[in-house]
């Protein structure tokens, strides 16, 4: 409790804000409100075998309470944590926000050669990629560089640790996956490798006898290989036979990757990884784009702050908040929410720049996930959203510690409505039936193309948040989180799926046995 208060007065002093009065606070919905469970939601609890203290849900419409069921539960919203990430960030951070990557130095340029180090400065750009870099590169040609005489220094110090990914266990047992990727403030191509693998015939029309495999984008010194077997099998099961990737040092300074396990005949399939360390990735990355533009350069690659008195060479800023946050919740992207998460405790909006570092005039030494938390938890304070509970470890919730009650979840979408980046929030949030991750969910419901859900999974989670209108076009709020070992095989989205059904053929019309039947009172 003392933690959580110190941080809610950090917050509150580097925002420039005050703690709310009493007076000022939002009611939450009534917690002690209990309401039955609708009975497409109860029998579709029973077929699955979920009890129905697995679940906790709320349905408001306008300061209406139409459903409670446990809704002061703190339970694991898995990737429904994003809705509190990106309506914060446009909160805090606005429409006009960008990431942005810099390329600096202190040294002149004579004679085609520039006498000093390239400083890469990384500022929680979403969209550096190869591209974004080579231009970049190409911006220091123009300017008749063609030799870097000093070290390449990769600047990642804007996040505190820079590294947050070092020393930390994989999530699960699948490390190289992209929705592993821990980011940093320098998130080259999110640090992945896009590999192609194939067991085509070959030109001559002769079956294949291995597996053959490219790799984007080039790095300098990195092959690719592989040892995978052959095997009559699906091609739309080949990741059945995926094994972990390993990154071989090699005589000289190289590296080569190499995958492992089975892979179908005749088949093609494309698949990314990250399996090399993130200096070496940038570093040989840099090399080679520049090599290939006509430049060399003679130093190494270091990690390290950029020095006083730097001049801009070259940059790049990512789009605007309201595209990148799409790009969040539509596909549930966690590398991204991570990324803007983190950004929430270290960086501000620069109607000029898109955005640059928090000035740390506090002298605190705190690391970045805990300014960002004390950021999130000052704006639910402001908004009168208790944060009693609410655990929140990276903001994007690939985590097995975050919590939130749907009374908590309820008023952030409550807030949303009211926010003046309402629209940019349910543009960024799956439509049913439509797109993003609800895409195949809710043909035949009347929820289809009106609903705007984000939807979280886990192995022992599924959840929902987000917008249904009701049958008489009014607009409810819906949470509902179902922890329980028995959700897998679509058990836990039929029973969230029964929910939003049910509240889109909501009426006005009065039922002496209210819920229960499917209507409502107003």
């Amino acid at each position: 409790m003392l933690r959580r208060h110190a941080l809610t007065l950090l917050a509150a002093a580097l925002l420039g804000i005050g703690m709310p009065a009493a007076a000022q606070l939002q009611p939450s919905p009534p917690a002690s409100m209990t309401t039955p469970l609708p009975i497409p939601v109860t029998d579709a609890l029973r077929t699955a075998g979920i009890p129905e203290d697995a679940v906790s849900a709320l349905v408001l419409r306008g300061d209406k309470t139409v459903l409670s069921h446990l809704a002061d539960h703190p339970l694991h919203p898995a990737s429904t944590m994003k809705l509190v990430t990106t309506l914060v960030a446009l909160e805090q951070l606005g429409p006009v926000f960008r990431g942005r990557t810099e390329m600096r130095t202190t040294g002149e340029v004579k004679g085609g050669v520039l006498r000093g180090d390239l400083v890469l400065r990384g500022g929680a750009d979403v969209d550096l990629s190869t591209e974004t870099l080579t231009t970049m590169l190409r911006a220091l040609r123009y300017q008749g560089i063609r030799r870097i005489d000093g070290n390449l220094v990769v600047d990642r110090t804007l996040f505190n640790p820079a590294r947050a990914n070092v020393g930390v266990p994989p999530f699960d047992e699948s490390p190289e996956a992209y929705y592993n990727a821990i980011p940093d403030a320098l998130f080259v191509n999110r640090n992945m490798l896009q590999l192609d693998i194939r067991s085509t015939p070959r030109p001559d029309g002769k079956p294949a006898t291995r597996v053959r495999v490219a790799m984007q984008p080039e790095l300098d010194g990195v092959t690719v290989d592989t040892d995978m077997k052959l095997i009559d099998a699906d091609c739309a099961t080949w990741e059945h036979g995926w094994k972990l990737p390993e990154a071989v040092p090699r005589p000289g300074g190289g590296i080569k990757v190499v995958l492992h396990g089975t892979f179908p005949k005749n088949c093609v399939a494309s698949e990314s990884i990250n399996v090399i360390d993130r200096q070496e990735y940038v570093a040989r990355l840099v090399r080679r784009q520049w090599k290939t533009l006509g430049g060399t350069i003679t130093g190494t690659a270091v990690e390290g702050a950029t020095p006083p008195g730097t001049r801009l060479l070259a940059e790049h800023v990512s789009r605007p908040l309201p595209e990148v946050i799409r790009d969040i919740n539509k596909p549930s992207d966690n590398a991204l929410a991570r990324l803007l998460f983190l950004s929430l405790g270290a960086l501000e909006p620069d109607p000029v720049l898109g955005s640059h570092p928090q000035p740390n005039t506090s002298g605190t030494t705190l690391t970045t996930l805990a300014r960002s938390e004390a950021v999130v938890r000052a704006w639910m304070r402001t908004h009168g959203i208790d944060d009693t509970g609410f655990v929140v470890e990276n903001g994007s919730g690939l985590s097995r510690i975050e919590s939130i009650t749907p009374i908590q979840m309820a008023g952030l979408l409550q807030a949303g409505l009211r926010s003046n980046w309402a629209p940019e929030l349910q543009t960024s949030m799956p439509i049913a039936a439509v797109d993003g991750t609800m895409r195949r969910r809710l043909h035949d419901s009347p929820a289809a193309s009106r609903a705007r859900l984000k939807t979280g999974t886990l192995s022992n989670v599924v959840a929902l948040a987000g917008y249904v209108p009701d049958a008489d076009g009014r607009q409810c709020v819906l949470v509902a989180f179902v922890n329980s070992d028995r959700v897998g095989n679509g058990r836990g989205r039929a029973v969230l799926d029964a929910l939003v059904d049910w509240v889109a053929r909501l009426d006005g019309t009065p039922s002496a046995t209210g819920v229960a039947n499917g209507t409502a009172t107003p």
